[in-house]
C-alpha cells in the first residue's frame, strides 16, 4: 500500500496509507533502495486507485483448478472442500458430472462459482465418500437419496444436508451447509431502515398475533426469523419451532425437525405445540390450508406466531392466505405485520466502476422520480472472484397491520398503492432503487424488483 511520488540520486519519496505504521516500512525500504526514504501519508482510497491504475496485478485465470482425486486422498479432498466452502461463506457445494468433465461449484452470495474440475475416473470415489459420510447406500445409484453429515473440525461444528440425484452421466451431489451458530445474527444489521425496524419490533413484542415474512427460497427469511427469536428468547418465555431443516440452533429454544415420512408435518406439530404451553411459535413455512388454519387458531388463542410464506409482496400474503381458505375477518384480527424480503448482491468496493446512465435502461414504464446521470457497474477482480460483487444486503417491504389496513383486508382491497404512499411505506422497488442510486448495487441486481413497480 505504497506508491512512488518522486526520486533523485539521494532520496526517494513515497505515498503511504496514513493508517499504517510507517516506521518499520521505512526501515525496510531504505535497505532495499540503499537511499533515504521519505514517506508521506495519503488517503487509503487514493493509494488503492493509484495502484489499480499503474500497478495492475495480473488477473488470475477464471477457470477452475484441476485436481486429481485418488482413493487415498478422497477423504482429505472432501474435508478440504467443506472447510473451503465454510471459509468462503458458501451456502452450497455442487459436485457434478457431465459427458466430458466433472466439476465442483460453490454458491457464494447467491451465485454459483466454479472452483475445481475433477478427473472423470476419480469422480465415483468422491461421490461414494460423500455417501459414506452421509450414511447413504453406496450401492444404490438409480434413486435419489437424502442424508446429513455432521462436520466437526477443531472448534467448528455444523450440519450439512446432502442430496444425491441420479443424472444422465452419473450421480450429482449437493451439500447444503447449515450454520449451527446464530450468535452473530443481529437484527440491527440485516437491512431494515429505522422506520421499518421500529414497526417490526413493535409487532413482534405483542403477546399474540401472526408475523409473516414472504419471499422466494434463499431470500434470507429464516435469518430474519432467528434474529427475531434472539430478541424474544428470555427465561420467562417458552419458544417452540418446527423447521425443515433446522438451520441454526439457539440455547433456550425448543426446536423440532420436520419428518413428513413419519407424519410429523407442520400442521401435526402445531397441534402438539398447543399442548406444550408455548408463548412463541415459529413455523418454518406455511405451505397449505391446514397449516394456515392452525397458525390462525394459535394466534387467536393468545400465542405469537412467526412464519414464512412464498409470495411476491407483503400485501400479496393476504390474498395467498385467503386463497388457502382463511377467512378475511380472521386475518384482519390476527395479523400483526406482513413483510416481503429479498437479498441483493452488493458491488465489490475494490473494482466497481461508474458509467454514464441512460433512462432507457430502466424497465419499460418504470418512473423512478429521480434523474441519474451515472451508475455503478460490476467489473470483477481477485477479491470478488471476478464476479464484480461482494456480500449481500436484505431489502424489506414492511406493512404493519393497524386498524386501517385491517379494514382493507376485511373489504378484500387488493390495490393499496395510495395508502402506502400516504403512509410513506416504502416498497421493495423503492428500497431497491435507493440502493442503486447510491451506487451500492447494480441495475442488473435491482431490475427484477423494478419490474414489479
Amino acid at each position: 500500500m505504497i506508491v512512488p511520488k518522486e526520486a533523485d540520486s539521494h532520496r526517494i519519496t513515497l505515498l503511504i496509507d496514513g493508517s499504517r505504521d510507517s516506521a518499520t516500512v521505512q526501515a525496510e525500504l531504505e535497505i532495499l533502495f540503499g537511499k533515504d526514504v521519505i514517506l508521506e501519508a495519503a488517503d487509503a482510497d487514493i493509494i488503492q486507485k493509484t495502484l489499480s491504475k499503474y500497478y495492475r496485478r495480473k488477473e488470475r485465470s477464471k477457470t477452475a483448478s484441476k485436481v486429481h482425486v485418488t482413493d487415498q486422498n478422497t477423504d482429505d479432498f472432501l474435508q478440504k472442500l467443506i472447510v473451503e466452502a465454510k471459509d468462503l461463506g458458501a451456502s452450497d457445494i455442487h459436485v457434478e458430472i457431465y459427458e466430458e468433465q466433472c466439476r465442483v461449484r460453490m454458491r457464494i452470495d447467491g451465485q454459483l462459482i466454479e472452483r475445481y474440475t475433477i478427473e472423470k475416473e476419480d469422480y465415483p470415489a468422491l461421490i461414494n465418500k460423500i455417501k459414506i459420510n452421509a450414511n447413504l447406500d453406496i450401492a444404490e445409484k438409480r434413486l435419489p437419496q437424502d442424508g446429513r453429515i455432521f462436520f466437526s473440525q477443531d472448534d467448528d461444528k455444523f450440519d450439512i444436508r446432502v442430496s444425491v440425484l441420479p443424472s444422465l452421466y452419473g450421480e450429482k451431489a449437493v451439500l447444503r451447509l447449515l450454520s449451527t451458530d446464530a450468535t452473530d445474527i443481529n437484527i440491527d444489521y440485516l437491512g431494515f431502515t429505522k422506520e421499518e425496524l421500529r414497526d417490526y419490533l413493535q409487532s413482534v413484542r405483542r403477546p399474540n398475533g401472526i408475523v409473516l415474512i414472504s419471499g422466494p427460497t434463499g431470500s434470507g427469511k429464516t435469518t430474519t426469523l432467528y434474529a427475531t427469536l434472539k430478541i424474544l428468547n428470555k427465561e420467562k418465555t417458552n419458544i417452540l419451532t418446527i423447521e425443515d431443516p433446522i438451520e441454526y440452533t439457539l440455547d433456550g429454544i425448543n426446536q423440532v425437525q420436520l419428518k413428513e415420512s413419519i407424519g410429523l408435518t407442520f400442521a401435526s406439530a402445531l397441534k402438539t405445540f398447543m399442548r406444550q404451553d408455548p408463548d412463541v411459535i415459529m413455523l418454518g413455512e406455511i405451505r397449505d390450508g391446514e397449516t394456515a388454519q392452525m397458525a390462525i387458531r394459535a394466534a387467536l388463542t393468545g400465542h405469537l406466531v412467526l412464519s414464512t410464506i412464498h409470495t411476491n409482496s407483503a400485501w400479496g400474503t393476504i390474498s395467498r392466505l385467503t386463497d388457502m381458505g382463511v377467512p378475511a375477518y380472521l386475518l384482519a384480527n390476527t395479523m400483526n405485520i406482513s413483510i416481503a424480503q429479498r437479498l441483493i448482491r452488493l458491488l465489490c468496493p475494490d473494482c466497481r466502476t461508474e458509467e454514464t446512465f441512460e433512462s432507457e435502461l430502466y424497465p419499460k414504464g418504470y418512473n423512478p422520480g429521480k434523474v441519474l446521470s451515472v451508475h455503478s457497474v460490476a467489473k470483477g477482480c481477485e477479491s470478488c472472484y471476478f464476479t464484480g460483487y461482494k456480500g449481500r444486503k436484505a431489502l424489506y417491504e414492511v406493512i404493519p397491520i393497524d386498524r386501517e389496513f385491517a379494514d382493507l383486508i376485511k373489504n378484500d382491497v387488493f390495490d393499496i398503492d395510495a395508502q402506502l404512499k400516504e403512509r410513506n411505506i416504502k416498497t421493495l422497488a423503492d428500497n431497491a432503487f435507493e440502493l442503486f442510486a447510491k451506487g451500492v448495487t447494480s441495475l442488473e441486481e435491482v431490475y427484477p424488483l423494478l419490474l414489479s413497480k
